[in-house]
């Protein structure tokens, strides 16, 4: 299973193709928009939330309610485009006129100065629309369909904020899935710990007043995956590893962490692994979760809990200095519409990458032509590896 997207952030729409899901998959829009919805939400969200209301069209690969077996089209149209047509439209233009809304200043931490190098532009416009973490929308999509897709196999993954700004949520292991989903929901922040939740929301309501940007710590959790999935063979059939590279390639994402992750080299062996123990109704698990549901780049059947740090926003209102690419003199750089912290939003495309991956394991491992024959071998394996 792959996905591409495609699409610039004032451009027509977000387009994404979801090749190799199984046939007779139930899967709806509701699906879909359940996820995109998710992602618009959050305590520091800028004003380009309250202009597009992301729908997806389903454009192929599902006819009245279940997937076909070929690739799925998605599109979510953006609304704003009509007040960009003249700045994003495709048709050529007179390149003796002026082109609005040129950038030539590029913005710290963003990708517009090495873009604009790498391909050649010297209006970086043509950098920041592709580049800008609109692009997201196109990937919650496509996990979207993925989560479907686990949530029928008796999977289930919810995304929640861990810390912003330094200030960290107590841990919550007592919760149920049930219970941090339902929290995570209700809380604008995303946060399972509410004390510390109203805190975060301090902090980006002062952030947002000082025209800065707060960044912070994002958490997935995944339950009911049996042991063995992903390979300890070859480095890129380790799902941890694909897993990691998935969440790293969010935007504003610099670094990620299974279970107690960096924590571990500061603590002895003893203190890290995980004890095994067996019992007549579970079978094999382990005492505690300290490597966050891996051995060996395969699941334990222990929970997954994987973080993602995320960096704060470089799009900021009181501007970095920069340098005009055509001048070559010193400018403040240009202002984007912004948020002030998208982690809660990015807690809920971090939900949706895994997802992909998780699922795009499972798929490669059994049977996937047809989804009432995946489900019934995976719900075998799952019995088997209980019994062994």
């Amino acid at each position: 299973m792959r996905y591409l997207t495609a699409g610039e952030s004032h451009g027509k729409q977000l387009t994404t193709i979801v090749e190799g899901v199984p046939s007779l998959m139930p899967l709806t829009s509701a699906n879909v928009n359940e996820s995109l919805l998710r992602r618009q939400k959050g305590h520091g969200r800028g004003k380009r939330m309250q202009i597009e209301k992301d729908l997806v069209d389903i454009a192929g690969g599902v006819r009245h309610g279940y997937t076909l077996g070929s690739p799925i089209a998605l599109v979510v149209k953006n609304d704003d485009f009509k007040h960009w047509e003249d700045i994003m439209g495709e048709d050529p233009i007179d390149m003796d006129g002026d082109i609005r809304r040129t950038v030539t200043r590029p913005r710290p931490g963003h990708a517009d100065l090495n873009g604009a190098i790498k391909y050649g532009h010297r209006d970086m416009r043509n950098i920041l629309e592709r580049s800008s973490a609109r692009e997201t929308a196109a990937r919650v999509a496509a996990g979207a369909v993925a989560k479907t897709l686990l949530n029928h196999l008796g999977i289930n993954i919810v995304g929640y904020v861990r810390e912003i700004a330094g200030i960290k949520a107590e841990d919550q292991k007592e919760l149920s899935f049930e219970d941090k989903q339902r929290i995570s929901e209700e809380s604008p922040v995303r946060c399972l710990d509410d004390t510390n939740g109203k805190k975060m929301m301090d902090a980006i309501d002062q952030a947002k007043a000082d025209g800065d940007s707060i960044g912070g710590v994002c958490e997935v959790y995944v339950e009911g995956l049996p042991a063995g999935i992903g390979s300890y063979v070859h480095y890129d059939r380790k799902l941890d590893a694909r897993i990691a590279f998935a969440v790293q390639s969010i935007n504003a994402f610099k670094g990620v962490e299974f279970g107690i992750g960096f924590e571990a080299a500061r603590r002895n062996g003893s203190e890290v692994h995980d004890e095994i123990g067996w019992s007549e109704a579970e079978g094999y698990y382990r005492k505690t979760n300290r490597l966050g549901g891996f051995e060996g780049g395969m699941t334990t059947g222990m929970p997954i809990v994987v973080k993602g740090v995320m960096k704060p926003i470089p799009t900021l209102y009181k501007p970095l200095q920069s340098v005009d690419i055509e001048t070559k003199e010193a400018f403040q750089a240009s202002i984007e519409r912004s948020d002030s912290c998208a982690v809660p939003a990015a807690a809920v495309v971090m939900e949706h990458v895994v997802a992909f991956e998780i699922a795009k394991a499972v798929l490669e491992q059994f049977p996937n032509d047809q989804f009432p024959k995946l489900k019934e071998v995976f719900d075998q394996y799952r019995e088997e590896v209980r019994c062994f």
